[in-house]
């Protein structure tokens, strides 16, 4: 995170890494594709072409979490 704009620095080898990652650990179960699903939103951060911020991913699988419990 750079502290002069208090925003993640694009870096198009851990967008890669993260999204990598979750295409492994997604299986068959809800919980391995919720955690596919954040690693993909976490990858965002770091790619220059989208737009989020930590609140916004946590915000968002927040919402994920509560619908599957429902």
């Amino acid at each position: 995170m750079s502290p002069e704009t208090n925003s993640f620095d694009s870096d198009p080898e851990r967008v890669e890494l993260l999204r990598n990652v979750a295409d492994d650990v997604r299986g068959e179960s809800s919980e391995s594709k919720q955690v596919a699903a954040l690693l993909y939103r976490v990858s965002d951060l770091y790619d220059p072409d989208e737009e989020t911020s930590p609140r916004d991913i946590y915000l968002n699988m927040r919402e994920i979490v509560r619908t599957k419990e429902e």
